[in-house]
């Protein structure tokens, strides 16, 4: 992995050489099933006499041509790279090569359905892996048009960034597409898809009079799942809100979504050729929370057609905002084109959430990252990314005022398109339509790490009255920032129908001090709840005092706004991981208020923390029980909810994955085979999945029901979530050979490796996985090795035995880290995981206490 990286100083180096025109890639698809020919013709100009490299990760480099001159494979090739000596200021450049298919969705994908056989390809570039297909100067400020001819069998359709010509007849019965040239584009956005993918159709009228062809591709064996109507219409949706609110025309010929197998990701933003993960055409039953999630990432793909795409970062120091800009843009669009009405709830509850766990660990970085190189991209690419930066730009829109906000990208639109910027380019358009000088907000917001703690102190006299009213805030250990905040203070109290509601409402500014004064609060009456970042317009971790804190556990489930109650529920959260919440007192906070929540990515994050309070940070000598409690009081849920409803589904999924006595796996058993059923609950494909994951997990199920299963729906799905399965048997030995599977078999994908992982961390009693605490510690440098990135961090967090969250466990990775001084990224990856099983073992401490 090292010999595949590229340093910051190496690309400003090229680019300071090298301007790139046009590239001309033709591949051959048809030379068999694990390599493919690519011939790669780039012209650049360059320094006269210069010298630097192209990347192209080959299987086999057969020729190099640089300006009519033949150059000796063996001597300006590493398989990596190739020299390019004594440059001219004109050059064209020809390497012919056969490239690797890859089976780890890192280059060219290669999958063969096992529903019918056939095959399928698509790329996925981003961030440095276009090279695993044909060559080229891989780094986003060298752009260039680039025009794909593509010879394939002929029964296959090939997709690309340009719409897709009519195919001419080639050798041996296939046929050639030849595209037409792209606009100028970073190479990680180019995009190749190709096999006998169904497809269905429609169209845009774009905002300058044009149509848009807009399509969508799905593997044949999956067409009857499509709901194709339903995607065009929140994609149409989207390209009106956006081409309305950038005041820019959509920038490329068409827009096509290709749904992908064994894909890592949610999605990518090829330039009007967008792969998204398959799991999104629905075989089966979905929570709302992963049906809102689709139409977020349909929304946030298309919104980097602007901001990506058109006008795309120098450097991958900058790739936040991109990921930032279409995660706070695709919110505000779900929100106002789609039913997602709540899309700020789950931008809380998802985005803000994950963003608030990362920026807690030692690994934390500011926004605006330290990006030396290609590696530290990739374990930069988190949630800081995605999460606080989106966070960050809603309170920039909040700090500047969303017309002007808007009208500044318009401006960056127009100024930089199908070119490249930096941070401060954006900043400078809008300080220019705002008036504000955004150079301190940057500094503090975008370019220190960590997070702040707002709590609010009252004083109050004898008849309630509020008589001192201040907003405290704090910084984290070593972390002394503290930040300017534009928040709204909320009152609340309970209606005469019985519920807490909004009473009065405060928009006001925190200083960047330890205490800003409210003096316009200081008379009015004090309320049952005060709430710091009501409305949730700041990034920041929120605390009470503690009449409010009284209130917000004991009535949160008589609070009708789904965003109030999300602020609760995470500040709940973050308490019980900071040690400070008993995990026992949390785990009965959700069985008290969880069954009116109605939010379904609220729900989903509330089922999935109540799991890790129960399994990882109760004390060890209460695990047991609350597991048992836990699993009896969702079953009551699963009962009481309504028939049909999000609720029902979530409550029974939640049942199946923490069922641990015989009675549960009893009732799991009849749900499956029909004996017990519930009205509005069908059992099916992917929920039976579940259901047998659950009788796995007690013992009532092994091997022979699973290979039952997956005979009935012997699909990429049904030997994904076989593979979890498996993984989930609870003896030892089933343990040892999902590990041996993954780490020693070379050729498992990456979606078999993912699902293994989720499996075999899936545990009642973690002592099945303490023989495997070795062996995992000893695999990890010949895993990062020898293994493409996504696998290698699948094995490597997926494996990482979490659930025993011990003592021993501790000290079993602090002493390979003491070791193992080499490999930044791999260590960061153990320091994270380390830090989370050390708030695990605070957590048992705090527990033990009561």
């Amino acid at each position: 992995m090292p010999g595949l990286n590229l340093t910051r100083l190496e690309a400003e180096e090229r680019s300071s050489l090298v301007q790139v025109d046009s590239y001309d890639i033709h591949l051959d698809l048809t030379t068999g099933d694990e390599r493919f020919r690519s011939i790669t013709t780039v012209r650049f100009a360059a320094k006269d006499g210069a010298s630097t490299f192209i990347d192209a990760i080959t299987a086999d480099l057969i020729g190099v041509r640089l300006n009519d001159v033949d150059l000796d494979v063996a001597e300006v090739s590493d398989g990596i790279r190739i020299q390019l000596p004594e440059l001219r200021e004109q050059n064209e450049l020809t390497v012919v090569a056969d490239f690797a298919y890859v089976n780890t969705g890192q280059g060219l994908h290669r999958f063969v359905d096992p529903a019918d056989g056939q095959t399928y390809l698509y790329s996925q570039f981003e961030v440095p892996d276009s090279r695993r297909v044909f060559a080229v100067f891989e780094q986003p400020d060298l752009k260039g048009t680039f025009r794909f001819t593509v010879t394939a069998p002929a029964d296959w359709t090939v997709v690309s960034n340009e719409p897709t010509p009519e195919p001419a007849p080639a050798h041996d019965g296939a046929h050639t597409f030849a595209f037409a040239p792209t606009p100028r584009l970073s190479s990680y956005v180019t995009a190749i898809i190709a096999g006998p993918y169904a497809s269905v159709h429609d169209e845009y009228r774009a905002e300058d009079g044009r149509v848009v062809p807009l399509g969508i591709y799905v593997r044949e064996s999956l067409l009857e799942h499509l709901d194709a109507d339903y995607l065009f219409d929140v994609t149409k949706k989207g390209f009106a809100f956006y081409e309305e609110k950038f005041a820019y025309p959509y920038p490329f010929t068409k827009y096509d979504q290709i749904f992908a197998p064994e894909y890592n990701e949610g999605a990518m933003e090829n330039a009007g050729a967008v792969t998204i993960t398959e799991t999104y055409v629905f075989r089966s039953k979905v929570t709302g929370a992963i049906a809102e999630r689709r139409v977020v990432t349909v929304l946030h793909e298309l919104a980097h057609m602007w901001f990506g795409d058109l006008v795309t970062m120098k450097w991958w120091d900058d790739l936040w905002l991109n990921e930032s800009f279409a995660e706070w843009a695709s919110t505000v669009a779900t929100v106002e084109t789609s039913e997602w009405t709540e899309g700020w709830t789950t931008f809380l509850s998802m985005e803000k959430g994950s963003a608030y766990t990362q920026d807690q660990l030692p690994s934390t970085h500011p926004i605006v990252a330290d990006i030396r190189d290609i590696e530290d991209v990739e374990v930069n690419f988190d949630h800081i990314t995605y999460g606080k930066g989106g966070s960050a730009l809603k309170q920039l829109a909040a700090f500047v005022g969303l017309e002007d906000f808007f009208a500044g990208l318009s401006n960056y639109f127009h100024k930089y398109a199908f070119g490249n910027t930096v941070l401060a380019d954006l900043l400078a358009e809008l300080e220019a339509t705002s008036g504000r000088d955004l150079s301190a907000w940057s500094k503090v917001w975008l370019e220190t790490a960590s997070l702040n703690i707002l709590t609010p102190e009252l004083g109050t006299d004898a008849d309630g009255t509020i008589t001192a009213f201040r907003i405290a805030q704090t910084s984290l250990p070593g972390f002394p920032t503290l930040r300017p905040h534009r928040l709204v203070v909320g009152f609340y109290d309970t209606d005469a129908e019985g519920r807490l509601v909004r009473t009065f409402r405060h928009e006001m500014d925190v200083a960047a001090e330890a205490s800003t004064d409210v003096p316009e609060l200081v008379g009015r009456k004090r309320p049952e709840l005060v709430l710091v970042n009501d409305e949730d317009l700041t990034y920041a971790k929120i605390r009470f005092d503690p009449e409010s804190l009284q209130t917000a556990q004991t009535k949160l489930s008589a609070i009708p706004d789904s965003l109030v109650r999300g602020l609760i529920w995470d500040s709940m959260w973050d308490a019980t991981r900071d040690a400070e919440l008993a995990p026992s007192a949390y785990v009965q906070l959700v069985l008290d208020h969880v069954a009116i929540e109605d939010q379904a990515t609220s729900l989903r994050l509330i089922l999935a923390h109540l799991a890790v309070a129960s399994r990882t940070y109760v004390a060890p000598n209460r695990r047991r029980a609350t597991i048992e409690k836990v699993g009896d009081a969702l079953w009551e849920l699963v009962q009481g909810a309504p028939a049909g409803s999000d609720r029902q589904f979530q409550f029974a999924l939640a049942f199946a994955a923490i069922a641990s006595t015989p009675a549960h796996a009893a009732t799991l058993a009849a749900l499956r085979d029909g004996r017990t059923t519930l009205e509005g609950l069908e059992i099916d494909t992917d929920l039976a999945w579940n259901l047998l994951d659950g009788l796995v997990l007690t013992g009532r199920a092994g091997e022979a029901e699973i290979r039952a299963a997956l005979e009935a729906d012997n699909t990429a799905n049904g030997q994904q979530s076989a593979a979890r399965a498996r993984a989930t048997i609870p003896t030892p030995d089933a343990k040892r050979a999902a590990f041996d599977l993954v780490v020693d078999g070379d050729r498992v994908t990456n979606a078999v490796a993912r699902y293994t992982g989720l499996g075999y961390t899936h545990v009642t009693d973690p002592t099945s996985l303490e023989a495997l605490v070795a062996p995992y510690f000893e695999m990890l440098e010949g895993v990062w090795t020898n293994r493409a990135f996504k696998v290698a961090r699948y094995i490597i967090n997926g494996f990482y035995p979490w659930p025993l969250a011990s003592h021993a466990l501790v000290e079993a990775s602090r002493e390979w880290l003491a070791d193992h001084p080499a490999y930044p990224a791999l260590r960061r990856l153990i320091i994270e995981d380390l830090a989370e099983v050390e708030r695990a073992t605070a957590a048992q401490h705090r527990d033990l206490e009561g």
